[in-house]
């Protein structure tokens, strides 16, 4: 790589450095100012004023603030979440099987989301203004318009309850086999495919009709290539960097946009975890779950910036 690309690619990384602890601080910020107590939520209403002031005290929720973010930084930096202050166990260990969860989940909902998207995208273009490009529009922005927990519970009732395809409950446990789990997931897997298909679809649609005004489409058309030829081998592969960014964009979205989903298929992702402690006021699993969903997300946006710099070829080559 160039010296330019490669002085913009460490500056994406920094910038997503910085945001990453501005990030960290917002998280921390925010569940300090969450309504209860914890030392109150774990001893419950008939706990004297002494056990809550030596609790508060073991747990050093007396500190200030500052002492107690530097100190939950420190941990961070050395792999140590914390502690879960309702159970007592380690958040790291208790995140990373729930982190695999969340990540299967949101791969195979990508494996069929992303192509799928693609696909469709390029038949809009082949039939643009006609009448496929606009019921694939429509269906898109149909499927888009519906809320999340709509649509579970739209499947769970005729899917799972009344045809029994699929399991209502995605419940998936270490050591399951591979078909078991992928039918475990596929009512989850469905909604969040019709979550982010619209959009993925729309902007691929037009990153190429973008292309399409280029000359060198002209070129292709006076040459007498048929119009799906033009589309997938000149005016696609000069499409990819618009549509790398909102694949990533929706890739994030995947990620640490699963909470709704998983709490209505009971599925033991990140996102139930986080709600299940939030309803616990423990605050230590929050802040830790927070900080990986803003982990992915913004690493998954400076992977897309970095595709679109280094597909950029006024960058590749300077002059």
């Amino acid at each position: 790589m160039s010296a330019p690309v490669l002085k913009l690619v460490a500056q994406r990384i920094a910038m997503g450095l910085l945001l990453l602890l501005a990030v960290s601080v917002l998280i921390f910020a925010g569940t300090q100012i969450l309504p209860g107590d914890v030392a109150q939520s774990i001893l419950g209403q008939s706990a004297t004023p002494q056990a809550l002031e030596n609790l508060r005290r073991d747990m050093g929720l007396n500190d200030p603030a500052y002492i107690r973010y530097l100190r939950w930084l420190g941990g961070i930096l050395t792999g140590d979440l914390g502690t879960a202050l309702s159970s007592g166990q380690d958040i790291a260990t208790s995140l990373k099987e729930r982190l695999w969860n969340t990540l299967f989940l949101a791969f195979w909902a990508a494996v069929v989301s992303i192509p799928l998207a693609i696909m469709l995208g390029l038949l809009a273009v082949r039939y643009r203004n006609g009448f496929v490009d606009k019921l694939i529009s429509g269906l898109g922005l149909a499927s888009t318009s519906l809320p999340e927990f709509f649509t579970g519970y739209l499947l769970i009732y005729f899917v799972a309850v009344r045809l029994q395809w699929f399991p209502s409950v995605s419940t998936v446990y270490e050591g399951m086999p591979l078909g078991e789990r992928l039918s475990a997931i596929a009512l989850p897997v469905t909604v969040l495919t019709l979550v982010v298909l619209a959009h993925m679809m729309r902007m691929t649609r037009a990153a190429i009709l973008n292309v399409m005004q280029s000359a060198y489409i002209e070129t292709a058309e006076l040459k007498g290539l048929s119009p799906l030829q033009i589309i997938t081998r000149h005016a696609f592969p000069n499409a990819i960097a618009p549509i790398v960014n909102v694949v990533m964009l929706n890739l994030a979205f995947l990620v640490v946009g699963v909470v709704v989903v998983e709490v209505i298929f009971v599925y033991p992702g990140m996102g139930q975890y986080l709600v299940d402690h939030v309803a616990k006021r423990d605050v230590p699993v929050v802040q830790a779950c927070g900080l990986v969903f803003a982990a992915v997300y913004i690493s998954l946006n400076i992977i897309a910036d970095i595709v679109a710099i280094v597909s950029n070829p006024r960058l590749r080559h300077p002059k």
